[in-house]
């Protein structure tokens, strides 16, 4: 009988999670070991200062990058064991990101750049579904603009929309109102928590912003790579 993954109950489960670029003497570790698990449902912090390894094992996490070593299960998934390819393919419908940048394709209206990655994923209805997630998240009336038309903060609105319009079971965000205005990002923030309620999604947040990262439940800090503190906060305040 084949074991499960390390950790297939949870969202997460990382075992001595490595990260190295480069080969050779210009070879460097980025993420020296990382042990990290998150029970599904967690809304998780990440801080730590410049080159302390956060986007990397937010990247890690998320599938978009190889681990060098270690082990690594997300979403049930065994992600240590999987090639490029097949971690593509296990993020899609499980995993959604937003970014700092938008990241949304100009030549497409917030329908279209909604819509598309449910219709590659071969979701059906994906027009209707999108265009109800951009109601969701108040867009409703900017269906047929495109991303130049759109606000920075509108644009956001755009990028949660499309990051939760699969009902992923996990939510990444690496600073995802870092190039929106305070009173702005500030929305933002508060639309993405009720959304990740609304889902009962996972999320795990890179944040500089200390009073950000204390409305999760849980922040983990990061130095050189490593853990540096994992604290509980007493409850998420959303």
């Amino acid at each position: 009988m084949t074991s499960p993954p390390i950790g297939a109950s949870a969202a997460i489960a990382a075992q001595n999670l490595t990260l190295t670029l480069g080969s050779g003497e210009s070879a460097v570790s980025i993420l020296k070991g990382i042990d990290l698990t998150v029970p599904q449902g967690q809304t998780l912090a990440l801080l730590g200062p410049s080159g302390s390894g956060k986007s990397s094992l937010m990247a890690v996490l998320s599938g978009l990058e190889r681990a060098s070593g270690g082990a690594l299960s997300v979403a049930g998934e065994d992600f240590a064991a999987m090639n490029e390819d097949g971690l593509a393919r296990a993020r899609r419908g499980r995993i959604g990101i937003v970014l700092q940048a938008f990241h949304l394709l100009p030549t497409m209206t917030a329908l279209e750049n909604v819509a598309t990655p449910l219709e590659l994923a071969g979701l059906p209805d994906a027009q209707a579904r999108a265009a109800a997630e951009l109601e969701a998240v108040g867009l409703g009336h900017r269906l047929s603009h495109y991303p130049a038309q759109l606000s920075g903060g509108e644009q956001q609105r755009v990028a949660i929309a499309r990051a939760i319009a699969p009902r992923p079971s996990l939510i990444f965000a690496d600073e995802p109102t870092g190039n929106l205005d305070a009173a702005t990002g500030a929305g933002i923030i508060d639309l993405l928590f009720a959304r990740r309620a609304e889902t009962q999604a996972t999320l795990v947040m890179i944040t500089h912003d200390i009073a950000l990262a204390e409305r999760c439940e849980r922040v983990v800090s990061l130095a050189d790579g490593l853990i540096a503190s994992d604290s509980a906060q007493s409850n998420e305040k959303a």
